[in-house]
């Protein structure tokens, strides 16, 4: 048994499994061939044990070369390459051991970071899908009282309606299950939630517009209309 991270852009794995290394719980064994992965701060300096930003340091065959009506490929460079000027930055917070096995630990522009503590959204994810209630959910962190709070957007299956009770079971398996940094501070519903055209969820997207700021890469989304509904809502104004 082996995991893997990489993505559908690069169509392939930075880091992954090997037959001839050891399996070590909660890390991913070892890069991938022909990649020069390496994990960054953001002063762009090689750190390990530490938390940081997955890159990879040289082209390989599968990079993309360019975007779609990308003129003087301002999006690919705008994506990929404007963090670390020629590094490939791949959007990840990750962390190579001192055995060089590596830990992902999500997405490094949809962290959350209240009271100054950087919790991935995954965990909340895992416990919100476990309710049948749920059909899809969407969590970002709102900017508020010199500080971040957590908001979770729920999209409800037919028949079932957000009230109080079904908030207050989801609070609490999260608190229990993951921690009480975890628990939301508003949970709202939505009928729709934005996503790319390859059928990603966009956290970002919410945050900007939740907290008033611009849109980036809008044209990336296959729904942009579906943002709409986050505008001005009154139960983030309190």
């Amino acid at each position: 048994m082996a995991s893997i991270s990489g993505g559908t852009d690069i169509v392939s794995c930075f880091v992954l499994g090997n037959l001839y290394e050891p399996i070590i719980s909660g890390e991913i064994q070892n890069k991938g061939l022909g990649l020069n992965v390496d994990i960054f701060n953001d002063k762009g300096n090689s750190v390990k044990n530490v938390r940081g930003e997955l890159v990879c340091k040289n082209p390989f065959p599968s990079m993309p070369l360019k975007f779609w009506n990308d003129k003087n490929h301002i999006k690919l460079k705008k994506a990929y390459f404007s963090k670390y000027p020629n590094i490939w930055h791949h959007g990840d917070y990750a962390e190579i051991k001192k055995n060089g096995g590596f830990v992902i630990y999500g997405r490094s522009d949809t962290t959350l970071n209240p009271g100054g503590v950087r919790l991935g959204t995954a965990e909340i994810y895992s416990e919100v899908e476990k309710f049948k209630e749920v059909k899809e959910s969407i969590v970002v962190g709102q900017a508020w009282d010199n500080d971040v709070r957590i908001i979770l957007f729920l999209v409800l299956n037919q028949k079932y309606n957000l009230d109080e009770d079904l908030s207050i079971k989801i609070k609490k398996q999260i608190r229990v299950n993951a921690s009480p940094r975890h628990v939301p501070a508003k949970i709202i519903r939505v009928m729709d939630i934005p996503r790319t055209k390859n059928g990603k969820i966009v956290e970002l997207a919410v945050k900007n517009v939740i907290e008033g700021n611009n849109i980036k890469n809008k044209e990336a989304l296959a729904n942009p209309e579906v943002l709409e509904q986050f505008r001005n809502l009154e139960e983030l104004k309190y």
